[in-house]
């Protein structure tokens, strides 16, 4: 079916909601911000949220960050991806984001807080570890921010 037939309105609990998350190290700190809604409201995250309807990845990154933290950076490459499904207590999907990370150059701009994003913070290694993030995102800003062996580098 051509997609201007279809119903503009795809349900969100039939199928995952695409999302990018912003992974922007700058002068060795990654920027992580505050949740100020649901899903994780009050948890420290990436910024970043919904690719709308004929955005790329790259585009949905760079607008989140913009209305997220009022920041311009420039999207390299996805880092990874990440499944991430949310039950409620009788075991249904209350959200399931299909989540990807991707690495940005910091481009200028001061950042600050937003409707979406209630605090943001340059983070260090060492201090990941007081803030309250889901899991996956405390292992993923580790991965961002960990030495890496002598001799390896990332591709850009």
């Amino acid at each position: 079916m051509p997609l201007q037939d279809r119903d503009p309105v795809m349900p969100r609990d039939h199928c995952p909601t695409p999302t990018g998350c912003a992974c922007i190290i700058h002068d060795g700190k990654l920027l992580l911000i505050q949740r100020a809604t649901e899903p994780s409201k009050g948890q420290w995250s990436f910024p970043g949220g919904r690719i709308e309807l004929g955005e790329t990845i790259f585009e949905a990154v760079k607008r989140e960050v913009g209305e997220e933290v009022g920041i311009e950076v420039e999207p390299q490459r996805v880092f990874q991806v990440y499944d991430w499904i949310v039950r409620d207590e009788d075991g249904g999907v209350r959200f399931h984001y299909l989540v990807n990370y991707v690495r940005c150059r910091y481009q200028g701009g001061d950042p600050r807080a937003s409707s979406e994003a209630s605090a943001w913070k340059w983070v260090t290694l060492d201090e990941l570890e007081g803030l309250t993030m889901h899991p996956f995102v405390r292992q993923t800003a580790r991965r961002l921010l960990s030495p890496l062996p002598d001799g390896v580098r990332l591709l850009s």
